[in-house]
């Protein structure tokens, strides 16, 4: 796609963008801005956002895009619940993967891959089966870190906005796109913003 064209595309999706897909973007931002903070808000903005991100993908037909803001529905309530604090325990502190954590980091993304590959090619009209997988998958894993508090979810999370940002253009959702260009921006500056609180923990 040209300069051009991807400007004019771009151009017309502002001018054509409607409340829902605003509300997305902006609680989507919201969301990670307040993931870098380590303010637990994050789980109701990550709602609200997931839910409407939900709907706009599948109508793109980005199915286990779609799917994958599920997941991150069923992970907000989650992490919601695991960052609150209890009456008789601390809030869960910022910790590093351990290798079990890394096991499961590689199963999740793995075998999320190949479940979700499979699906779209076998169940879906996808014209994009294996980068969507691999974007949901990643994110799945990234989703599950941050939920525990792990500071390398970020570069989890990364890896699938990497591979998301392209996709996104080529599914001409521009506005996605550039959100997610953000997210990964706020992302490299949440880990290392995450990795100086958990070695001052530690000192």
């Amino acid at each position: 796609m040209q300069p051009s064209e991807l400007l004019r595309l771009l151009k017309e999706q502002i001018a054509e963008t409607d409340a829902l897909q605003w509300i997305a973007i902006i609680t989507g931002v919201a969301e990670v801005l307040l993931a870098r903070v380590n303010n637990i808000l994050l789980y109701p903005a990550g709602i609200i956002s997931t839910l409407l991100t939900m709907y706009i993908l599948f109508v793109s037909g980005l199915y286990a895009d779609s799917l994958l803001n599920a997941y991150y529905m069923i992970m907000s309530v989650y992490g919601w619940w695991y960052w609150a604090k209890k009456r008789d325990r601390p809030e869960t502190p910022i910790s590093i993967c351990s290798k079990g954590d890394w096991r499961v980091v590689v199963a999740i993304a793995g075998g999320g891959f190949v479940v979700l590959y499979f699906l779209l090619k076998t169940l879906t009209p996808s014209t994009v089966p294996l980068a969507d997988a691999w974007v949901s998958a990643t994110a799945w894993a990234g989703m599950w870190l941050l939920a525990k508090r792990k500071v390398e979810n970020w570069i989890l999370l990364n890896i699938s906005n990497i591979f998301a940002i392209p996709l996104l253009f080529y599914k001409q959702l521009p506005l996605f796109a550039g959100l997610t260009i953000i997210l990964f921006i706020v992302a490299v500056f949440g880990y290392f913003d995450w990795r100086r609180k958990y070695k001052l923990s530690t000192v």
